[in-house]
């Protein structure tokens, strides 16, 4: 696996600690975590499951919804010549 090192300003680092420490991980292991997620664009494993699937109360109706109001035209396009 590669190493990559990197600099920060002070002030991020002290940030990057606390929230590694918050997470119980190591700064090492935070940071990395961090840039697979990024650099991967993949949706965090159980996302899904937890997130979008994971609604609890009463099943969401959602009502009739109206007609859409007619706006004034904003901008029409030239004629060609």
């Amino acid at each position: 696996m590669l190493q990559l090192h990197l600099y920060v300003p002070d002030e991020v680092a002290e940030a990057a600690r606390a929230r590694a420490r918050a997470a119980g991980k190591s700064l090492s292991s935070y940071l990395a975590d961090l840039v697979v997620q990024e650099v991967a664009g993949e949706w965090p494993e159980g996302f899904f499951e937890e997130i979008a699937g994971g609604w609890k109360g009463e099943p969401l109706q959602r009502p009739k919804q109206g007609r859409t109001e007619r706006r004034a035209r904003v901008y029409t396009r030239p004629t060609p010549p």
